[in-house]
């Protein structure tokens, strides 16, 4: 059974820093894209970073670039989202995705909710 379990949000002032955590299981995790995807309320899910299984390749949505870096361990199965100089906007729920490389199968954590005050 897949899992894909976020970790690492919570509530922090602007200007502050969290790091985001996903840790993988039931996969071959080297074998997966994985990304860090964002849902504020009432808006549509939206792609935040993406690192490539094969060559880590990274991208970055406009919004963070600068400010947020992803990472991944594939000894530990698990991709990180380092946010740093947070904004009342980037509030949301932080949803880790995994992409198999050759299966194309994907699959979704629960979300973690990170909200940043004013």
């Amino acid at each position: 059974q897949v899992q894909l379990v976020e970790s690492g949000g919570g509530l922090v002032q602007a200007g502050g820093s969290l790091r985001l955590s996903c840790a993988a299981s039931g996969l071959t995790f080297s074998d997966y894209h994985m990304g860090w995807y964002r849902q504020a309320p009432g808006k549509e899910r939206v792609l935040v970073a993406d690192m490539y299984a094969s060559d880590s390749r990274t991208y970055y949505a406009n919004s963070v670039k600068g400010r947020f870096a992803i990472s991944r361990e594939n000894a530990k199965n698990t991709v990180y989202l380092q946010m740093n100089s947070l904004k009342p906007e980037d509030t949301a729920i932080y949803y880790c995705k995994g992409v198999g490389r050759l299966s194309g199968r994907v699959y979704w954590g629960q979300g973690t909710q990170v909200t940043v005050s004013s």
